[in-house]
């Protein structure tokens, strides 16, 4: 395969030999700039270099110029090579530039040496090269670690623990890692879960859809282990997991301010625990998410704390996608006394598009014709008569399913 590679024919992109395009990189001032300062021989070299990142990376001068403080080559035989390999391996430009964008010394390495044994192993065990790609893209690192010591025992532990190819390629889409920490550790940490009474299944959910959970040191994964059972969630139930993974994915100042964030709006910390038992993906929102679902619950509907944390998978929902659209729906049918005001809304938040059309939009399109643009958002309700400071003291007062 090696001697293959050799004699295929490279074919050649868009390089430095273009001298219209390396003239264009030469007449940008920000070049001119950076080797002002280099010595003769280092000005060359790095001539060259910016030049080739950008006529044949796609390389913008600024990002061109950052890179070349990390690679240096005289000559495009190697990098040529490298490009090559990669396309013939089934790598788009896009993903080629994104590589080297990411991990520059891939243009300099060894491509029979480093490179293709690499690939090789990772197509000789299933993986697709539309996957590997997509992997690689995201980690491209990877290409410099042992294929002896780290890659191969790596892939074979965790294929042991996932049980299929398949789930190891999703594992390896979300996070790289596993390829790179510490088996010995990553075993303690699935043994710490099974000690704890978490179901296979569950252990299996976070091994191939949430890996960087399970890949902490072993004592501060028991730490949030811990952590996540002292706030009373069961191991052997669902939500657990998800609690692990939000907890996992911050640090202690992260958790704080998304407490501050809740507790802006009145909410105590005992509430905003709660909260999250009932919802743990509530204390996964961005404090930007969190400050504007509790604005538009409280201030815009009128809304008091508890409806809220009675209900907290309602934070989770988009506001412009699936808030808005059905709260101005279920307000004008209210409006008009079509919907008795003790309705259920956290059951009609959580109903499927389908659902929910045909129960509040299509039902009523005889009485209010232009609900379905009220729905699309086409239609706001002053256009439909009602003035804002009417709307304002017709506040939809509704009930909460308390799930």
């Amino acid at each position: 395969m090696f001697n293959l590679l050799l004699k295929i024919p490279l074919p050649i992109g868009r390089t430095v030999r273009d001298s219209t395009t390396q003239l264009g990189s030469l007449q940008n001032p920000l070049f001119f700039r950076f080797i002002s300062s280099k010595s003769p021989r280092d000005q060359i070299q790095n001539d060259f270099v910016v030049s080739y990142l950008i006529s044949s990376c796609g390389f913008s001068p600024t990002a061109a110029i950052s890179a070349s403080r990390k690679i240096s080559f005289l000559t495009a035989a190697r990098p040529d090579t490298n490009l090559t390999l990669f396309r013939n391996h089934g790598f788009t430009e896009k993903q080629i530039s994104m590589l080297i964008r990411k991990c520059p010394a891939l243009l300099v390495a060894k491509p029979t040496e480093t490179l293709l044994p690499k690939l090789e192993y990772f197509y000789s065990v299933g993986v697709q090269n539309s996957d590997l790609a997509k992997i690689l893209s995201r980690d491209p690192g990877v290409l410099f670690s042992s294929l002896e010591n780290q890659i191969i025992p790596s892939f074979i532990f965790f294929k042991s623990l996932v049980g299929t190819v398949e789930n190891v390629v999703i594992a390896l889409k979300r996070q790289t890692r596993f390829l790179k920490c510490n088996m010995q550790n990553l075993a303690q940490n699935v043994a710490t879960l099974r000690e704890n009474g978490v179901p296979e299944s569950n252990i299996l959910t976070l091994l191939t859809y949430y890996p960087k959970t399970v890949t902490p040191k072993n004592d501060r994964f028991k730490q949030r282990v811990g952590e996540i059972k002292q706030m009373g969630f069961d191991p052997s139930r669902s939500p657990f997991v998800i609690a692990l993974v939000g907890f996992s994915s911050m640090n202690k100042s992260t958790w704080k301010q998304k407490l501050e964030a809740f507790g802006s709006w009145g909410l105590s910390e005992d509430d905003t625990v709660s909260a999250f038992k009932k919802y743990p993906w509530c204390m996964m929102l961005s404090e930007k998410k969190i400050r504007a679902q509790m604005d538009f619950f409280l201030n815009k509907m009128g809304w008091e704390l508890a409806d809220v944390t009675r209900s907290p998978q309602i934070l989770g929902f988009s506001l412009e996608k699936r808030l808005i659209p059905r709260c101005s729906v279920l307000r004008v049918l209210q409006l008009k006394g079509l919907v008795e005001r003790d309705h259920s809304i956290g059951s009609v938040l959580i109903k499927s598009d389908k659902s929910f059309m045909e129960k509040f939009v299509t039902k009523y399109e005889k009485e209010v014709p232009q609900l379905l643009d009220v729905y699309k958002g086409k239609i706001g309700l002053p256009e439909l008569g009602y003035g804002s400071d009417e709307v304002s003291r017709r506040k939809l007062i509704v009930k909460i399913l308390n799930f």
